[in-house]
């Protein structure tokens, strides 16, 4: 019988590796109520971390999170009464309420002496928005960047997306899937998900052989590479 358990992200201080690849936007987030002008923009690709060290920033500094697509129809007044995180900023480019609903709530929880996290997967400079006003105080921003992951993080982030979805692979497949996949957090959730789903039901669970039929099922890398 196969028992399909949902994945519990796991997204606690104690959860975030620590490498060269993400210690300076770690250090920075952690220098929060000293950020200059009171904010600053947390750019990294899908998957980076980015959510992880938000929730980590809210659990020390009280603040609130909230998605840049649900800016046009939130209390802005509300949410600037503390800290707040506007996640995956860029997507309110080209969409007029949202980018009224962001240079209103800059402009407020700033005004209060609060501070302001925003997450994006490019820095300001690239975002397009349409507000001028918006898109200066924007790219006056002070960005820390997620860096691609160096073997030693790849290696934590796919035992950590493993043991959210109670998996336990044998002690070959995360050095091997660190050797083969593509070097991206998302690429290890690709990974991850499919191998939990090959993975139901069959007696040896996770094992590098499993996982070599993952990274050419997903096109990751050539069949015939070597053992």
């Amino acid at each position: 019988m196969k028992f399909d358990i949902p994945a519990r992200p796991a997204l606690g201080r104690g959860d975030f590796y620590i490498t060269e690849s993400n210690a300076v936007a770690l250090g920075l987030v952690d220098t929060w109520p000293h950020w200059p002008s009171g904010k600053i923009v947390l750019v990294g690709p899908h998957g980076s971390g980015k959510t992880h060290l938000s929730h980590v920033w809210c659990t020390e500094s009280g603040g609130q999170r909230i998605a840049s697509r649900d800016l046009a129809h939130a209390d802005i007044a509300a949410l600037c009464e503390g800290p707040i995180c506007v996640e995956d900023v860029e997507r309110v480019a080209g969409d007029a309420a949202a980018e009224q609903a962001l240079f209103h709530l800059h402009n407020l929880v700033l005004a209060n002496g609060h501070t302001l996290l925003l997450t994006a997967a490019t820095p300001p400079s690239g975002w397009k928005l349409d507000l001028a006003d918006l898109a200066s105080r924007m790219t006056g921003t002070t960005v820390a960047k997620m860096s691609p992951p160096d073997d030693l993080l790849l290696s934590a982030v796919l035992a950590k997306l493993f043991s959210d979805r109670q998996i336990v692979p044998m002690a070959d497949v995360i050095p091997y899937l660190v050797r083969w996949m593509p070097r991206s957090f998302e690429a290890a959730g690709q990974v991850v998900a499919h191998l939990d789903r090959a993975a139901l039901g069959t007696p040896k669970g996770v094992t590098r052989n499993l996982a070599r039929s993952a990274l050419a099922d997903l096109e990751f890398r050539e069949e015939t590479a070597p053992e």
